[in-house]
């Protein structure tokens, strides 16, 4: 298996189950406004010829898109033709249609029984080609498990814990079923959890049937080896073994010279990454630093509080950001404006990861530059040493002790916890006190001088 296979999986996987967690938590009855409430149904003959965005409880498309598809809702039915790309992700996405290019679909339960031209990418915890299905291109799937009985024209890629291949494969299959123990049914509960769309029972790891048709190589890792029929694959097959873990058994414990190199390796780390962005901080921007510093000093205690209140606010500009993106790509794609919605959503992933990201280096980084810098002058200060006022030493003592603390189980917890509630507050307060600064400051006019009158010279 390449190395961009195993990153592709990978990847496959982690979006898979943050889409799942998604659909799952997301009530299947409510739906995004303009689009003609719960229930959109595309009537057989209508013909819409441009991209269709949709949202809703239930959709279904009877009739044709001659553009792309991208649809997300509860349960989304595909009878008719879409001509472009499909992209739909809901807890059910049933294509009984056809589908002339690509397909990306996401949720519970994924079924396909029609026809897809192009390749199919699904993330999931069901994927079901029926008998009779088609795909043009390659198939690839990240989830719980897949049971595949139509054809397949070029290339499938699975990773799963249960498999079944029943259908037709043109090209090579990768299949990597090595989490999965041979003797362990499906998750107890899953098909028959109450409002999610049935799903078919597959046995777990790797199931070949005697019907089935590889045209190329299988490549699969799974626990056991499985009973593969000796017709089934028309190239060469590969087996890699990965060792089930024994029940009850656990790893071995590392020493106690190991478990000390560890925590100083990790110790170090932590120490200098923040006297490196300690050290940039002290260079660039050493008057704000002190200043805000000086604010958690004079005023700890609305400092706290006012920390509280930092981190809910960013728990609310998050949320204002998805919903204005997710708004402003239904409102353009009701609007029939597709190539406005691409960009949205790509504006909207761009604030989204900026906010976050700067957010996390303040939490992570800045709060205890700050909080290190006012430790290390008080420190210095109770010694009457000249060192308080230094640009660095402060930084550098205060950085180090508190690295110290916060190695100490439990204590060290509580004391980073309360050195970000401290630095996000003073933050917030110096930016409350710069704002009502910017607003108070006077304008300053130039008063004119007095003209001379002729007479009096």
């Amino acid at each position: 298996m390449s190395k961009s296979n195993r990153r592709r999986r990978r990847m496959m996987t982690v979006a898979g189950l943050v889409l799942l967690a998604i659909f799952l938590v997301v009530p299947t009855t409510r739906a995004f406004e303009g689009r003609g409430g719960d229930i959109v149904v595309i009537e057989a003959g209508e013909v819409i010829d441009d991209d269709l965005y949709a949202s809703a409880g239930e959709f279904t498309l009877d009739g044709t898109v001659r553009g792309d598809l991208v649809v997300v809702g509860g349960s989304i039915e595909i009878n008719g033709t879409v001509e472009g790309d499909l992209i739909a992700a809901g807890q059910s996405v049933f294509i009984n249609g056809t589908v002339e290019d690509d397909a990306r679909i996401a949720g519970y339960g994924l079924l396909l029984g029609g026809e897809v031209a192009d390749d199919l990418i699904a993330l999931g915890f069901s994927l079901e080609n029926e008998d009779g299905s088609s795909v043009g291109g390659d198939l690839l799937f990240a989830g719980y498990q897949a049971l595949l009985a139509g054809d397949v024209a070029r290339d499938v890629d699975l990773s799963g814990g249960a498999v079944k291949i029943v259908g037709s494969v043109g090209g090579d299959v990768e299949v990597d079923v090595g989490g999965a123990e041979p003797e362990v049914g499906m998750p107890p509960g899953f098909p028959f959890a109450p409002g999610l769309p049935p799903v078919p029972s597959v046995p777990p790891s790797l199931t070949v049937d005697e019907g089935a048709s590889i045209g190329g190589n299988l490549t699969y890792t799974a626990n056991a080896e499985a009973a593969i029929p000796p017709d089934a694959v028309a190239g060469d097959t590969a087996f890699t073994r990965v060792p089930p873990v024994e029940s009850g058994a656990e790893a071995p414990a590392p020493s106690p010279a190991a478990r000390a190199g560890l925590w100083f390796l990790g110790q170090l780390r932590r120490l200098v990454t923040l006297l490196l962005v300690g050290g940039l901080m002290m260079w660039l921007v050493p008057d704000w630093t002190r200043k805000v510093a000086s604010i958690v000093h004079t005023r700890p205690l609305p400092s706290l509080g006012w920390g509280v209140v930092a981190i809910a606010a960013f728990g609310l500009v998050m949320l204002v950001l998805i919903s204005a993106t997710v708004l402003l790509a239904v409102f353009f794609g009701i609007l029939t404006l597709g190539g406005l919605v691409g960009r949205f959503v790509v504006l909207g992933g761009l604030a989204l990861g900026t906010t976050s990201f700067g957010f996390s280096l303040v939490w992570a980084y800045v709060t205890r530059i700050i909080i290190g810098l006012l430790l290390g002058q008080l420190i210095l200060g109770l010694f009457k040493s000249p060192a308080a006022e230094h640009r660095w030493w402060p930084m550098l003592l205060g950085v180090l002790i508190f690295v110290l603390i916060a190695a100490i189980p439990i204590l060290g917890g509580l004391a980073t916890l309360v050195t970000v509630l401290l630095g996000l507050g003073a933050l917030w307060l110096w930016g409350r006190d710069w704002l009502r600064g910017r607003k108070a400051a006077p304008v300053t006019v130039e008063a004119e001088a007095p003209e001379t009158s002729p007479s009096t010279e």
